[in-house]
């Protein structure tokens, strides 16, 4: 079930649901027990497949997208996610509202390349190491920090070390960020300068 479903968070939850609307329709309406259980199972049912994790690419239609790209990119997001996780995780955990929102900067970035290299699975490449190291990497580092700033007696010249390592890595996420950007404009230089010749030869402008 883990394989079909991502966890198991959604079989839970829909059990835990069903089950006290077993309860409640057999003792308090006063509903027969086998029509309760039957409405029950329908509704534990519908429950795992509507609270069941979104799947990566969900709603992109890859038969025109190369396999061999889709399966690239789903390689390096399935690196990815789970270290965007722990640094948002991570930015939640931090009491200095000036590094918090470095951090938080840092996992909003990441989540922003995620969701563009899935909506383009193509763009994955020029992202590799943004993926595969600095976000991995910047989820280390702020977890790092989130202890030493938990101790009684906080190391002041090495949080300031971290602190600045975090800074640091906020322009490599940004510069990531503007890349895949600048990769996704593809051809527009190229597109406005013919529209401008089509322009000068339709209307003289």
């Amino acid at each position: 079930m883990r394989g079909l479903f991502g966890n198991d968070w959604n079989w839970i939850a829909a059990g835990l649901v069903s089950a006290a609307l077993l309860i409640g329709l057999s003792t308090l309406t006063h509903f027969p027990f086998l029509v309760s259980a039957v409405i029950s199972v329908l509704v534990f049912a519908g429950l795992v497949f509507a609270l069941a994790p979104r799947q990566l690419f969900e709603g992109l239609d890859l038969g025109s997208i190369g396999g061999g790209q889709v399966a690239f990119a789903r390689e390096l997001l399935s690196q990815a996610q789970p270290a965007a996780d722990r640094l948002a995780a991570a930015a939640g955990s931090i009491a200095d509202k000036n590094m918090k929102a470095k951090v938080k900067n840092l996992s909003d970035i990441a989540a922003d390349v995620i969701a563009r290299v899935e909506a383009k699975p193509a763009s994955a490449a020029s992202v590799r190491r943004f993926l595969t190291y600095y976000v991995p990497q910047a989820a280390e580092v702020a977890e790092g920090y989130v202890t030493l700033a938990d101790r009684r007696a906080p190391n002041r010249e090495r949080l300031a070390n971290v602190g600045a390592v975090i800074t640091k890595l906020q322009d490599a996420f940004t510069h990531y960020a503007d890349s895949l950007a600048d990769s996704e404009l593809g051809t527009l230089d190229v597109d406005l300068r013919l529209i401008q010749e089509s322009l000068k030869e339709d209307i003289g402008r």
